[in-house]
């Protein structure tokens, strides 16, 4: 789902775009604007982190309120809380958010991709989720796909960015992966783009890959707009992933991203579905 790309970024991939039918933009909206000001508190300007833990804290205090129904002066909250109400969003999901975005300010390493994709599960699965509570629909099937492509998003952002969070102190790629292919830390801090780091890095794209085509069905079996936005999401993620690809993995020197010129292709590769699949739902 393109509003769940990466919660700290959506520099890839459309928010509440015109591709989405018009009354749910402003609800989507509110979502973005949840989870963006929340990762901000995790991510951007030089506070503390006591600071940053605190003001996340206070976010989940405000989705207390809302489940109290208890009034609120935050007019996103305000706002929040008459979506939620509206489209009977489950709040679980935006308290995985902020547990999601807490855990950025203390957890700096990850030692295996099962954490990983757990933090994925917290970080970007959600809006991905409350996207399908919003179409109605969020059948099993669909939140399984949901949750591939969402995580897989969040992945390929991670390898673009490998270098934005060194500087961060962060590093997601998997420390055991990282052993295996005999990379140290030493490779990031130093953008050294050797055999190792290519075979790492091939590893995890075309893992990543595999994840996007797996929930790809999603954007055939949704109907009109909401299955286009799909659809071209997708299709963003595996260009990233291609351009990463083609660049050597060499995100250090030449990160991969979606430029202008990218849109029209995408748009028209995922205007028809190149097969619907014969699913029972």
């Amino acid at each position: 789902m393109s509003v769940a790309t990466s919660i700290s970024h959506y520099e890839n991939f459309p928010v509440a775009s015109i591709l989405l039918p018009r009354e749910l933009r402003v609800p989507i909206a509110h979502i973005y604007h949840f989870a963006r000001s929340a990762d901000d508190f995790a991510d951007e300007g030089d506070a503390p982190a006591a600071a940053r833990l605190s003001a996340l804290d206070e976010y989940r205090t405000e989705l207390d309120r809302i489940e109290r129904g208890a009034a609120t002066e935050a007019p996103l909250f305000r706002a929040l809380g008459e979506t939620i109400r509206t489209y009977g969003l489950p709040l679980q999901l935006f308290r995985d958010l902020l547990d999601a975005f807490s855990q950025d300010v203390v957890k700096q390493r990850y030692a295996s991709f099962s954490e990983l994709l757990d933090y994925s599960r917290r970080s970007a699965n959600p809006v991905g989720r409350l996207l399908l509570h919003l179409f109605d629909a969020a059948t099993p099937r669909n939140l399984d796909w949901s949750d591939s492509i969402c995580s897989a998003l969040q992945l390929a952002n991670f390898w673009q960015d490998i270098a934005i969070d060194w500087r961060k102190g962060r590093i997601y790629l998997p420390q055991d992966e990282m052993a295996r292919y005999a990379v140290t830390e030493a490779h990031v801090a130093n953008g050294r783009c050797d055999e190792a780091w290519r075979a790492l890095l091939a590893f995890q794209t075309a893992r990543t890959r595999e994840m996007l085509e797996y929930g790809a069905p999603l954007g055939s079996v949704l109907p009109g707009r909401v299955g286009l936005e799909i659809r071209v999401s997708v299709a963003g993620g595996l260009r990233i992933l291609k351009k990463l690809d083609g660049a050597g993995q060499d995100m250090f020197r030449h990160r991969p991203v979606l430029r202008w010129h990218d849109w029209p292709l995408l748009l028209a590769g995922s205007l028809f579905p190149s097969r619907t699949p014969a699913v029972s739902a």
